[in-house]
């Protein structure tokens, strides 16, 4: 067992803190525009359909980050991809700013696609940066710590999050919907302010890797990382958009409602996220999990989804709000 208190140096905690307090920064602005994406363009009239294919590209262009960002990283630095990524959303929140209801639908979509596209590539950039950060800081040694770390930050990510789809619900309803943008603009500026401490060589590697390197040779990661797509791309085609659209279109949610719900709803996400250590090491899974631990809680969770779309098949009333007359 390696000694905690072994595992981090001064240095390293405090490259590790400020990297990741940029991308808490970050998150927050971008569950925010998430938001003020989806509900804005909703109340101008645009379809489910339409404000899914607004956020296409950043998914799809969050793939392709994915794959070659960890490439970047190692031959430029995280400080690189860190401030890349910061950089990126400051101009997809500042190109938003002058789409009103006056734009044809035919120009805007199209427009918004590829402001989105940029924020997906500012996201995975800076994701990427932070979880890259944990893995300079912990040895290769102690696993056990790394998957402990890690899902302390995925945790705090998707808490987090959450706390952006609140923002971005108020924002919107209160200052509307230039000035949000404008002011988190101006907080992911100070946050990127805050970060010119980190070194350039963090990160850096030199040995040369090859693009074919970039692929795993592992079948189990590649089956995983196939599965993790069909999920995320589930999950954002009923949560993201279908669910927001629902509650504020059909049961008349307002927009602190909306944002409310989905916030507390991805804050209890993010805390499970938070606690899957300790949950898995009680159940009698001790470091890393394995395929069988795997099989077993994707097979249990696959069960509340279906009986959602069972409950739905069956014509069962959607819940509404406690409030509403």
């Amino acid at each position: 067992m390696i000694d905690a208190s072994l595992i981090f140096d001064r240095t390293g905690v405090r490259n590790y803190a400020l990297v990741t307090a940029a991308y808490w920064g970050f998150t927050i602005t971008d569950g925010a525009l998430r938001m003020l994406v989806l509900l804005y363009f909703h109340t101008l009239g645009y379809t489910p359909l339409e404000v899914a294919m607004l956020f296409l590209f950043y998914e799809i262009f969050g793939i392709f980050t994915n794959l070659f960002g960890g490439w970047i990283g190692s031959q430029f630095g995280v400080k690189l991809t860190l401030y890349g990524g910061i950089l990126m959303q400051i101009v997809a929140l500042l190109m938003l700013t002058p789409v009103n209801q006056s734009w044809a639908i035919a120009i805007a979509v199209p427009y918004v696609m590829v402001t989105q596209a940029i924020s997906g590539i500012a996201k995975d950039l800076t994701k990427m940066s932070s979880k890259s950060a944990i893995r300079l800081v912990i040895p290769k040694e102690a696993q056990g710590a790394l998957f402990k770390w890690v899902a302390i930050l995925t945790g705090s990510k998707n808490s987090l999050k959450g706390v952006g789809f609140f923002l971005g619900s108020v924002l919107l309803a209160t200052v509307g919907y230039r000035n949000a943008l404008l002011y988190m603009a101006m907080g992911l500026f100070l946050v990127l302010l805050s970060s010119r401490w980190l070194p350039s060589s963090m990160g850096k590697i030199k040995a040369k890797v090859k693009v074919h390197q970039l692929f795993s040779k592992s079948r189990e990661i590649n089956i995983l990382s196939g599965a993790r797509f069909f999920l995320f791309g589930a999950r954002d085609v009923w949560f993201v958009v279908g669910l927001p659209v629902f509650l504020y279109s059909s049961l008349n949610w307002s927009f602190e409602q909306v944002g409310g719900f989905l916030a507390i709803w991805v804050i209890g996400y993010g805390l499970v996220q938070l606690l899957a250590p300790t949950l898995l090491c009680r159940f009698g899974s001790e470091g890393p999990p394995q395929a069988g631990t795997i099989r077993f809680w994707t097979g249990l969770l696959t069960a509340i989804p279906a009986g959602i779309a069972l409950a739905l098949q069956m014509n069962r009333e959607p819940a509404r709000p406690l409030s509403s007359g």
